[in-house]
This record gives structure tokens, sequence and C-alpha cells, in this order.
């Protein structure tokens, strides 16, 4: 987050800032302003307008994955909720039991993976569906240019925040989800200092403000040539950093609820190990109080205890795996 808004201060708003500024003044579309700049940079407006396209196939894949996932939620119960059992109707499918059922729906029943990328499978109609659908509501939110995409923006710009609010309600909820709060404003000296940490934000920022895409040189063509267009870019940046921080405030915490069932699923293993191992009576050995009965346990029987294997059991460690996910 730290890497986020520092970059969002210093690459951000000034080059939000020259969009504006030069699509305002030559009020012309990317191709056209940069050929005016100069002839021999007009590449960079057919490279921003392949970029634009390329970004445009890439989060119309995530809108369709939106809407096959908002179809599925119409169930009771949800369909990642639980493992799928087996035709005997007492086992669970082997597949979800070693992962999660979450992961099985993803990988399984959505994408339908194959075990190689030699393998390219077979087209998933489902999410073909999806994906025409998402491709319908582009075409409708821009079938009259300018004008329907204004209108649009009324519903694109105000739902998103509704849903994070309803979000982030049901994920203070969920058990552990402070953790993953109090992880993500926690300053990590060994990531800031990793190069790539800067390079995923500054990837970030560049996705965030739509920058060197085109569309806003194209957009504030629109504009009137006396608009402040300097503080339009430092209004907008100022959204654009508070709906960042929000959005990952909503975000960690649904890691940090998956995080501890990783982690209560960890320490309940190792208690289900000592259990059985010494012939504890069920509910006596608890998470408060493993540490001191591993303790006694070594020491009344340290030749059994040493043969005993268990998972080390850390939230922090759970919580970056999850992040990297």
């Amino acid at each position: 987050m730290i890497p986020f808004l520092i970059l969002l201060v210093l690459e951000g708003i000034p080059l939000l800032h020259l969009e504006f500024a030069i699509g305002q003044r030559l009020r012309k579309c990317s191709l056209g302003v940069w050929s005016a700049v100069h002839p021999s940079l007009k590449g960079v407006g057919i490279t921003a307008l392949l970029v634009s396209f390329l970004v445009g196939l890439y989060y119309n894949t995530i809108i369709a994955w939106v809407m096959w996932y908002f179809f599925n939620s119409f169930q009771e119960p949800l369909p990642w909720s639980s493992c799928p059992l087996l035709p005997n109707k007492i086992d669970y499918v082997d597949e979800c039991a070693r992962s999660s059922p979450v992961d099985y729906f993803w990988y399984r029943k959505t994408l339908n993976i194959t075990t190689s990328i030699n393998d390219s499978g077979t087209v998933q109609w489902w999410l073909l569906l999806c994906l025409l659908c998402a491709w319908a509501v582009l075409y409708v939110c821009t079938i009259r240019g300018i004008e329907t995409t204004g209108k649009a923006v009324y519903v694109t710009s105000t739902l998103p925040y509704v849903v994070l609010t309803i979000f982030l309600i049901r994920g203070l909820t969920l058990k552990g989800s402070v953790s993953g709060i109090v992880y993500l404003f926690t300053p990590n000296v060994t990531e800031l200092a990793n190069p790539s940490t800067w390079l995923d934000a500054g990837a970030q920022v560049f996705y965030s403000f739509s920058l060197a895409f085109g569309g806003l040189i194209s957009f504030s063509s629109y504009n009137s040539i006396h608009n402040n267009c300097e503080k339009d870019a430092v209004i907008i940046s100022v959204i654009n950093g508070f709906t960042s921080v929000y959005s990952a405030t909503v975000i960690y915490s649904i890691i940090g609820f998956r995080a501890t069932q990783r982690y209560d699923d960890c320490v309940s293993q190792n208690i289900l190990t000592l259990t059985n191992a010494f012939d504890f009576p069920e509910g006596n050995i608890t998470e408060g109080n493993f540490e001191a009965m591993q303790a006694w346990c070594n020491m009344t029987n340290p030749d059994m205890f040493a043969t005993l294997t268990f998972q080390t059991c850390n939230l922090d460690t759970f919580l970056s795996a999850v992040r990297q996910q």
C-alpha cells in the first residue's frame, strides 16, 4: 500500500495531468495528439490503441467471470461452500478434499483447466456465454459514443462503492478479518526493499488511472479549452487513492478470513496428532494449552513425542501465502 500511494503522487498525478492537458488543448484522440506533437510519434498513438484493445479483452474476461459467479450465487447452498460428493454419497471428490471448495469451484467448475499448458482443452460454453454478455453490455454502454458512455458512468462509478461496502460489512463479520486488515497496514521493510514490489505498485497506478491507454486523452478532448484540468487531475487522484485503500481493505478482510481458516485447520491437525498419540480425551487439548501440552508430552514420553510430526502454524505465513494466490 505504501509504494502505491508514493507512486500515485510521483507518477500518477503528473501523468494524469499531462494526458488531460494535452487532450484538452489539442482536442484530438490519442493517435491525433501524438501525430500533432511529431509525425514520428504516431506509433505511440497506435501502440496506445493496441494496449487499450488488449486491456479491454482482459477486463471483459474478468467481467465474464464475475457474471458467472453472480449467476451461480442464486443457489442455496452456494456451489463453492462445500465439496461435491462422489456417486456413493459418502466421500467427497478427492481433488476438492485435497484443496478447498473455493479452489475446486474456480479451477474445475469455472475454468475446467487441463493438467498441461500443451493441452488447450475445449471451449467452456458457460464462460463463452458470460463473455458474450459482457461484450453486449459494453456495446450498449458505448453505442452512441460519449452520450451513452457519460450516462453509464453514473452507474459504473457508484455501484462499485455500494458493492464494496456490502462486501466490507460481510467481511468484517468473518473470523480473522481484522488480522488481514492489520497485515495490510503493517509496513514490511523486506517487501519495501524488494524492487518487484515497487514495479507491481507502479503497474497498479497505470491500471487504476488508465494511463497511457489513450482513453484519457480522447475523453479530455471533449472538455472546454478553459477547463481547469489540473484541478480535475488532483481530485481524481485523491478519489482514486481513497478507492484503492478502501477496496484493499475489503480484499484483505477476506484474505484474513481465509488465512485464519488455514491456521485453524493447521492447529486442529496438530491437536489431533497429539490427542491420538497420547490417548487424551477429546477436547482436552485446545489451541490455548497446546504448547503446554506439547511440553508435558515431550517431558513424560520423549521417545514417542520424537516420532510425531507437527505442522508449522504461523498466521503471517498463511496471510502471505493467501495474498500471493
